[in-house]
């Protein structure tokens, strides 16, 4: 797989201090791994948020540091602000080419289910990811899924249905359900559902009634005590 290629640059500032920097669209962000002393670095917003939306988070980074000091990358975590929504500080696994990782692929869902088209049912997605040990140049920044395949409600999508490299060793059984879709809900079901909802409301009165009743108690009491 190609690597993708992101700037940075060296970084003093530490604590409340880095938020100028965020102010000026930049992300505090560190380097570290196994046997590597860690190093502080900014890197560019925008260059980040492009970097994102094209390959993913599961992928090999060439973090040019300081346009000098290059380094193989994987993005371990990442933090936002809840507000705005903006990366406010990044961590960085430096990596070694020629001995395997261990993380997690996202799955990418392509296509359109003739089941839920034409039948009307719902898809259901089992898992959203996986996780994979590889060596980092063969790991993908996403799996692909195309439910297309899904005809019937009888259809499944498993993850030995998947176009996975045999280079990459899974976590999980081949066997196991990625997609499906289940058949829309009768009338029957619904009317359940409803009859449920009432009950829970019910419920919830007679909470409230056996509150009224404990008040109730407490003001004879005080006529007692009178």
């Amino acid at each position: 797989m190609d690597k993708v290629v992101l700037d940075a640059t060296t970084r003093d500032i530490l604590g409340r201090k880095t938020n100028k920097g965020r102010r000026e669209g930049l992300i505090p962000a560190v380097v570290y791994g196994k046997g590597v002393a860690s190093k502080n670095v900014w890197v560019k917003l925008l260059d980040f948020k492009r970097l994102i939306k094209k390959s993913g988070e599961s992928t090999v980074i060439d973090l040019k540091i300081d346009a000098k000091d290059d380094r193989n990358v994987l993005i371990y975590e990442t933090q936002k602000d809840p507000v705005r929504d903006n990366y406010v500080h990044i961590d960085f696994f430096q990596v070694r080419m020629d001995e395997e990782i261990e993380t997690e692929v996202e799955l990418e869902f392509i296509g359109e289910a003739p089941a839920v088209k034409e039948l009307g049912g719902v898809l259901v997605k089992n898992i959203d990811a996986i996780e994979v040990k590889c060596l980092p140049a063969d790991l993908p920044s996403s799996i692909t899924v195309d439910i297309s395949s899904l005809k019937t409600f009888d259809d499944r999508i498993t993850l030995g249905d998947l176009a996975i490299s045999k280079k990459i060793e899974l976590s999980i059984d081949l066997e196991t359900v990625v997609a499906l879709v289940a058949p829309p809900r009768s009338e029957d079901e619904m009317s359940e559902l409803e009859t449920k909802v009432e009950a829970d409301v019910t419920k919830v009165e007679g909470v409230v009634k056996e509150t009224a009743s404990v008040e109730g108690e407490d003001k004879k009491e005080e006529k007692k005590d009178k």
